[in-house]
């Protein structure tokens, strides 16, 4: 039985042996992907201290609110003010046009007066609590109130910018325009009551602090690293069902299989074969694009991965994974009649698997609907099983039911293709 098995994994590694470009391909796209991909992500990842986004800014305010934008943005890691172009003033027109043109990605108009009338605005109506309260005529107040219009903060976007920097730009405007306000009441009614020294407390009573998981005692952030690594090497590992397929069916479409069939030998230990060989695959890729993640990408300007005490349960669910998607690549292989038809729905598939299994989109940014099909996809569990040892702090068997989810998958597909060939030899 054992023979019979390694006999069939030979012969699975001197069919790759014959097609060496397709093997060095199986290994050297995925290594290239992560890097690619890696490096293009990891900017979302830093504070901005590398690269930050220019935005204009039109100031015909002069005066505290516009200061307090302007130093607000400017001590912002993510944007770099500008308020001239060529050495020239920017006026609106100017920066509608260079946004408009995609030169910028925003521009921030500040309309006249706005810190003159937003204090008359606040003291017309602190006046009025404090009159409402009984102390008008022991207070020294302005009769004379000013017709104050609301004021409009334009904000031009470059309209290839996505809908949630928007949303995050006006959140920002807002909260600093909230917090000057917020200032200016207190001062206001300090005036009013005419507290001389007693000072209101102005500092944020309520804070935030973000707390991290630790792993060894150390603050454990997250990092474009810990979220690409896993999430490619799963889409390299479930490609490996294109070559898994086409060989399946080639050995249908060549005759060998029939050939195979002729021998005392079972279509199980024929699979069990292919399963061990493509395993190995599997592993080696996942153990390639570790290396690479730890030794590569430092030299590259990229956090290093870290797997300090993690690497034999990242193995674990890299093994399971393995076999979920060697499940699948039998199934394909086994259904499939031609090679046409294997190889651009395997493809598909696993780029459709991906998708919704939240390699390119996170899970939770998805519309309801989808959140629950995600999890339906093998990739998802894998997914989430690494995020779960990687940045989580899991035990082996916290991933118990993920890698449960994974086996069951490679159980299933496997007996449904070994039922479907049985079926059809019986016919």
């Amino acid at each position: 039985m054992l023979y019979k098995i390694w006999m069939s994994v030979y012969k699975e590694f001197l069919l790759l042996k014959r097609d060496m470009g397709g093997v060095v391909t199986l290994f050297l796209m995925p290594l290239v992907l992560i890097i690619t991909v890696t490096l293009i992500q990891d900017s979302t990842y830093k504070k901005g201290e590398e690269v930050k986004i220019p935005i204009l800014l039109v100031d015909y305010d002069k005066g505290n609110v516009s200061k307090t934008i302007f130093d607000n943005l400017q001590k912002n890691n993510v944007f770099s003010v500008v308020t001239t172009i060529d050495k020239i003033p920017i006026t609106e027109a100017i920066a509608k046009e260079a946004v408009f043109k995609g030169k910028y990605q925003m521009a921030i108009i500040i309309p006249s007066h706005l810190s003159i009338d937003l204090q008359a605005n606040i003291d017309q109506n602190v006046q009025k609590i404090v009159s409402s309260l009984g102390f008008s005529d022991s207070l020294t107040t302005d009769s004379k109130t000013k017709l104050v219009n609301q004021k409009e903060v334009k904000l031009y976007f470059d309209p290839a910018v996505q809908l949630s920097f928007k949303n995050g730009v006006m959140n920002g405007i807002d909260k600093m325009i909230s917090q000057i306000e917020t200032k200016s009441i207190y001062s206001t009614f300090q005036d009013q009551l005419g507290e001389g020294d007693g000072k209101f407390e102005q500092k944020s009573f309520i804070t935030f602090k973000e707390i991290v998981p630790k792993i060894n005692n150390k603050d454990n952030k997250p990092n474009s690293v810990q979220h690409n690594v896993p999430a490619w090497t799963l889409f390299a590992i479930f490609f490996i069902v294109i070559p898994l397929s086409i060989n399946i069916v080639k050995e249908k479409t060549q005759g060998t299989f029939i050939r195979l069939r002729t021998n005392p030998v079972s279509n199980m230990i024929v699979l069990g074969g292919k399963t061990v060989m493509y395993l190995i695959i599997c592993l080696i890729q996942f153990y390639m694009m570790i290396a690479v993640a730890i030794f590569l990408f430092p030299h590259l300007g990229l956090p290093a991965l870290n797997v300090e005490g993690n690497l034999l349960l990242m193995s674990v669910v890299a093994l399971f994974s393995g076999l979920a998607a060697i499940g699948f690549g039998i199934l394909l292989g086994t259904i499939a009649k031609t090679q046409e038809q294997s190889a651009p729905f395997g493809a598909t598939a696993v780029i459709i698997l991906a998708a919704i299994g939240g390699v390119w989109v996170p899970v939770f940014a998805m519309p309801k609907i989808m959140q629950v099909i995600a999890q339906s996809s093998p990739m998802n569990w894998g997914l989430e099983a690494f995020y779960d040892v990687l940045l989580r702090n899991a035990s082996f068997w916290d991933l118990v039911p993920e890698l449960s989810l994974l086996f069951l998958f490679f159980i299933v597909t496997t007996t449904i293709a070994l039922l479907y060939e049985k079926k059809k030899r019986a016919v």
